[in-house]
């Protein structure tokens, strides 16, 4: 398959040096190898016993990406490396699929290795292998943390660091790169996969994995210290309310308020901060859209998962080398218009597109969802009103609040506390005016009652007795008015 450049001949044509034996079979291995008849003196059996006594079986060894390692593997690798660009035709290779690919090279490798005479343990051996193949044909060094399922944020700084986020802690790994060059081939290849680019005329950039994980990149001359790269990874298991009920960040009641209203199709909007879980709680409210609906997603990187089987997902466009072509998010609001949309769902509303969301809200699109980064319900009307006001629309202020008043009717805070854990800690209904003021009515907040020994934050859901919210007649509407009275109820009933 592979040869040197300008050779067609198959590495597994030619004879290749002898390959270092494989250990003996021991433990469960040797139970299950098949007995010989008579054991041989130059071949003992399995269960023969050796010269000398046989060392205790070592430690499990670390995940590859905690292990540390020192200038001699990298400069080893490096070797490795280099003489595999020279062996191998990568023309050939990109008409592998990835398993037949990651084979081939590995027996390329293991080759190069005997070739050279590398005094290398098994285990390092095996590292380089893995580590190699990622580099060729995944992301390098960042593949077995993207492989992790347990980690929520990715933090490159440079080729010599990197952090992940662990149950709402950030801590740093021993993983690194060559050099800063690699790191920006693999930032290249990332953006380059959704149809970016990230150089210096373009540092800056925002893209996302296959999965939806949510990946922006900072390169020189803006980095000073090499590219910065920052992942926001997605969970192969998409959560639902059940598991937030689990993990403790709502309580069964009000997940099952929060169903409702999804179900009825308020129009809502999920405000937080950075990292307080604003796109998971989006993606599980999308699971109580009626599957007969027409919905349509608008992002700058395509991260909602929705389950839907009539979706309409899109997406924004950066300009162009000569600064045209650009498609902004109001661009795409504003088209979400003519699609004959039964609701609209905006990743993240940052300016003044809010005014469109608004309107779409307000004039037939009922269950219109979108998320904004604030810290209060009453901080997120604030912000409403400054990024109309940022696309330059002159109108008075009361007639500002009073669109939002007919748009919006429910506004639900995602909070990230300081232990880590992620919370749902506000489920409020915007009522009406008074005079020039929005008014608004908690349904259900979240109420701190201090720490345990670990430091982890103990609360509660709590109920604030509004047993008739101001949707009620559309819960009315959707028969749904009595399975909200039992979860307000109960949820009284609990905090007593």
């Amino acid at each position: 398959m592979f040869g040197r450049r300008g050779s067609t001949t198959s590495f597994g044509d030619v004879p290749r040096p002898a390959a270092p034996a494989a250990p003996a079979p021991h433990g469960d291995d040797a139970v299950l190898a098949p007995e010989p008849a008579a054991p041989k003196p130059d071949k003992p059996a399995a269960a023969a016993p050796a010269p000398r006594p046989a060392p205790p079986p070592p430690p499990p060894a670390p995940p590859r990406a905690a292990r540390e390692r020192g200038e001699n593997y990298y400069d080893t690798k490096s070797q490795v490396f280099s003489a595999l660009i020279d062996t191998i035709d990568l023309s050939q290779l990109a008409n592998l699929d990835p398993d037949s690919a990651r084979e081939e090279i590995r027996d390329i490798v293991n080759d190069i290795i005997a070739i050279k005479n590398l005094a290398m343990s098994i285990s390092e051996q095996e590292d380089l292998l893995e580590d190699i193949c990622n580099d060729v044909l995944g992301y390098g060094p960042l593949e077995p943390l993207l492989a992790r399922d347990d980690i929520a944020d990715i933090m490159v700084n440079g080729a010599q660091k990197v952090y992940i986020e662990v149950n709402g802690k950030v801590e740093q790994t021993p993983v690194r790169f060559r050099d800063n060059q690699q790191l920006l081939n693999i930032c290249q290849r990332i953006v380059s996969q959704v149809g970016r680019r990230v150089d210096e005329s373009s540092p800056i950039c925002d893209a996302r994995l296959p999965d939806g994980s949510r990946v922006n990149v900072i390169a020189p001359p803006l980095s000073i210290d090499g590219a910065s790269l920052t992942i926001r990874k997605f969970k192969k298991d998409k959560l639902t309310l059940d598991q937030l009920v689990k993990f403790g960040a709502i309580s069964p009641e009000g997940a099952e308020v929060l169903k409702i209203i999804g179900r009825v199709r308020c129009n809502t909007i999920i405000s937080g901060g950075t990292g307080s879980g604003k796109t998971t709680l989006l993606n599980c409210l999308t699971n109580y859209i009626d599957r007969d609906e027409r919905v349509i997603t608008c992002e700058d990187s395509a991260e909602l998962q929705l389950q839907q089987p009539h979706v309409v997902r899109l997406e924004t466009r950066p300009p162009n080398l000569e600064g045209e072509g650009e498609v902004t998010m109001r661009d795409l609001v504003k088209n979400c218009l003519r699609m004959r949309p039964e609701r609209i769902i905006v990743g993240e509303v940052r300016g003044p597109e809010v005014f469109d969301l608004l309107q779409a809200m307000n004039t037939g699109h009922d269950g219109s969802m979108g998320t904004i980064h604030s810290n209060s319900p009453r901080e997120c009307l604030n912000r409403m009103e400054s990024m109309i006001a940022m696309g330059g629309f002159s109108l008075p202020q009361k007639t500002v609040r009073e669109i939002i008043v007919g748009s919006v009717d429910v506004i639900i805070q995602a909070a990230r506390l300081r232990d880590g854990s992620r919370r749902i800690t506000h489920i409020t209904e915007v009522v009406g005016m008074e005079g020039d003021v929005i008014i608004t009515q908690d349904l259900v907040l979240y109420d701190m009652q201090g720490e345990d020994a670990q430091g982890r934050i103990l609360g509660k859901h709590v109920s604030t007795g509004v047993g008739r919210p101001s949707f009620w007649d559309r819960a009315r509407y959707y028969n749904e008015e009595q399975r909200l009275a039992n979860s307000l109820e109960a949820m009284e009933k609990a905090a007593n």
